[in-house]
């Protein structure tokens, strides 16, 4: 029996309709676009808006920054002491249309040597690790084809 998917986070991203996608939430008052999501009030200063939409997030955006994670977090992230251990890369990821700066690991095989800043990444489903019959799934970020560092 193959372990049961699911999200490390409910509610910060979908694949409805067969399309993955980040999601946030929108501030009906001011436009200011959250993620991760705000569900209670709008963070803008100056609003005091508390009508907030879930937002489904662009699928694509430019590298602003990247490094790689050479030290095994800590708890929560399902990495035992005993368990092998592999560097992975960090990709901050620039959304222009929501003019914010989303972080996330890269997709497995993407290593700093592939990235530049600048670049265009799109995100994907990933899986951050197994625990208790689980896989617990995330997003990552890919280089789109094409692209060359």
């Amino acid at each position: 029996m193959s372990p049961t998917r699911v999200p490390v986070v409910d509610g910060w991203f979908s694949s409805e309709g067969g399309e993955f996608r980040l999601l946030g939430t929108g501030c009906r008052g001011c436009g200011a676009v959250y993620f991760p999501r705000e569900d209670v009030f709008c963070r803008a200063p100056g609003c005091a808006g508390s009508e907030l939409a879930e937002v489904p997030l662009s699928r694509r955006g430019r590298v602003w920054s990247y490094t790689d994670g050479r030290y095994r977090p800590p708890v929560p992230y399902p990495s035992g002491p005993e368990g092998e251990w592999r560097p992975y890369t960090l990709i901050a990821v620039e959304l222009a249309a929501e003019r914010m700066v989303v972080l996330g690991q890269g997709a497995p095989g993407v290593t700093v040597a592939d990235l530049a800043v600048g670049m265009e990444v799109e995100v994907v489903p990933g899986v951050l690790g197994e625990e208790g019959g689980r896989t617990l799934t995330t997003w990552h970020w890919r280089p789109v084809a094409g692209e060359a560092s």
